[in-house]
């Protein structure tokens, strides 16, 4: 191969990466998806109620029974905890004291039955980009 095939080849693989590392996307249920180890866990806030979906490869749902989890919700100064359950199908689900705000953050975990935890960040008011499958159609 010439050297600047290799050097294209290269660049393309980069920017790939880097578009796919450049920020939250928007999951099929219309809430911020971000990685867990072999999972992705999408998000959605509504009033003070967290819902978390649970996929694999190519969205494939992860079935949520007998899963545990938690998160903390720091919106403003406050910091609150809220405990998730399994709700359908593939979803945890829980509420708590807290007020949504522009600049909230929420730290996930997720323990599937028989795995080690799975833990990931959102930021779910923030803007969120477009899927590369909903910019590639």
């Amino acid at each position: 191969m010439k050297p600047i095939n290799v050097m294209f080849a290269t660049m393309l693989l980069c920017l790939s990466l880097a578009a796919r590392a450049d920020g939250p996307t928007i999951g099929p249920n219309g809430g911020q998806v971000r990685d867990a180890g072999k999972y992705h866990l999408e998000l959605i806030v509504k009033d003070t109620a967290l819902t978390v979906y649970v996929t694999g490869n190519k969205d494939a749902k992860v079935t949520t029974k007998g899963a545990t989890g938690s998160a903390t919700a720091l919106a403003g100064k406050t910091t609150s905890s809220v405990k998730l359950e399994p709700r359908g199908e593939n979803a945890l689900a829980g509420g708590g004291g807290f007020q949504p705000a522009p600049d909230m953050k929420v730290v996930v975990s997720v323990t599937l039955p028989g795995q080690a935890p799975i833990q990931t960040r959102f930021t779910p008011l923030a803007t969120p980009k477009p899927s590369a499958k909903a910019v590639a159609k």
